[in-house]
């Protein structure tokens, strides 16, 4: 072989040598690139969860949780922000028209749903399996089921309880022990107080929702219109007219304070409401406070009690999806929702939580009474929701009528039939 090709095949075989060094180097360094770009990726997995009014309060609570989730699920990180309840709404929707949805959202039913019928948010009965469904107890789960949809998954919870004076029930010759369990034996122990002691029976919820409680329609099968203009539900605001002339309920006792004050000077001898309205007796009136009852909200003819649910939703453009829907169940999840309870006095909507002996751990307190009252009424719970995107609109129209009725003395029949022409026309510019 001659020196020339010698040299040639040398130099051939080290551009060769380098050649294929460099395919080596020049594959690790993309290996290494691709390992460094799913690491960053990985580090890039933020999911914002966004509450309402929970900070600074449960910053102990919620700081622990999202340590736990992060690290149980490396790479994602959680970036917890806190605003007010008049605010999170147009937050969220000029975040998702920008192109910049939270992951997770802290909604009430009423807003979930109404972001729901716009296709904005993920539906969780497509996350789901049946069991991890089941977990929450289903009357208020289906809360949030529109055309097959669930468009959030409950959280904390509320429900109201019947508060009792002691005093004036036994002043009636009724037993305290033994309390009215549907809305008919509390019309009746209404009469029987008034009779005996001269006080209101009980205060009366004027709202469209009183009429849902006694298994009437507020709006078609289908949705498509008013269905409460009829004579039973004509019959029913008539009985409930008799009861305010025979002093049995107050006529006006809108406002809240109007109801402390009743209550807490021994007015009125029943009262439905939520544990908050423990505290507010106990400041006005603490020799009051001490003559209560806590028991279970009585129900009318549908059977069903009405929850005031918080929920979690996924906005349905949120960059981490997977990520964002994990966390909301792990948040919802029966150990979290009860150590929530354990710290912020909120009932569960998870059926194990409920469980728990604190729950049932009544220690004879008016405090202990009403959270036994209210956790044992969870399985008859429902949230208040009419099914529709104009559902807020709806309900306003109904019951301002009502209430038109109610404390002006308003022809029922005019009002129904000016309350039907409303919600028709609200459901027509809505579809």
């Amino acid at each position: 072989m001659g020196s020339s090709l010698k040299k040639y095949l040398s130099v051939f075989l080290i551009v060769l040598v380098i050649g294929v060094l460099a395919a080596c180097n020049s594959k690790e360094s993309t290996t290494d690139q691709k390992s460094g770009d799913s690491s960053e990726k990985k580090e890039e997995q933020v999911v914002e969860f966004w509450t309402i009014a929970l900070q600074p309060t449960f910053n102990d609570y919620f700081k622990d949780v999202i340590a736990k989730f992060e690290e149980d699920n490396p790479g994602v990180k959680i970036d917890w922000k806190d605003f007010p309840y008049d605010a999170v709404q147009n937050k969220l929707l000029t975040s998702i028209a920008s192109g910049n949805a939270p992951g997770v959202v802290n909604l009430n039913t009423s807003m979930a749903n109404q972001m729901g019928t716009k296709d904005a948010l993920v539906d969780f009965n497509a996350e789901l399996s049946d069991e991890e469904k089941a977990a929450y107890f289903e009357g208020i789960y289906s809360s949030t089921e529109i055309d097959g949809k669930a468009n959030a998954l409950p959280w904390y919870t509320g429900l109201p309880v019947l508060f009792i004076n002691k005093d004036l029930v036994e002043k009636a010759g009724l037993d305290p022990n033994n309390p009215p369990t549907t809305k008919k034996e509390l019309n009746e122990w209404g009469k029987t107080i008034k009779d005996k002691t001269g006080a209101y029976g009980y205060v009366f919820t004027m709202e469209s929702r009183s009429i849902l409680e006694e298994g009437y329609q507020l709006l078609s099968d289908d949705f498509s219109k008013a269905a409460f203009n009829t004579g039973e539900v004509k019959d029913y605001i008539k009985g409930n007219i008799d009861l305010m002339k025979a002093g049995v309920i107050p006529k006006d006792v809108l406002n809240y304070d109007k109801q402390v004050q009743l209550f807490g000077s021994e007015q009125v001898g029943m009262i439905l409401s939520s544990a908050s309205f423990i505290n507010q007796i106990k400041t006005a009136s603490p020799d009051v406070y001490e003559k209560m009852v806590a028991v279970p909200s009585p129900v009318g003819d549908a059977g069903i009690r009405f929850s005031n649910t918080m929920n979690l939703v996924v906005p349905a453009k949120t960059k981490n999806k997977d990520a964002a829907v994990d966390f909301a169940v792990y948040v919802s999840n029966a150990e979290n929702q009860l150590a929530f309870s354990k710290v912020a006095s909120t009932l569960p909507s998870t059926v194990e939580s409920a469980k728990d002996a604190f729950f049932s751990k009544n220690d004879g307190s008016i405090e202990g009474q009403a959270l036994t009252a209210s956790a044992g009424s969870l399985d008859k719970a429902t949230d208040f929701y009419i099914g529709i995107a104009a559902a807020s609109d709806v309900n306003a129209s109904i019951t301002k009528h009502l209430q038109n009725i109610y404390l002006n003395e308003a022809d029922i029949d005019a009002e129904l039939s000016a309350a039907e022409k409303e919600v028709n026309d609200i459901i027509a510019k809505n579809k």
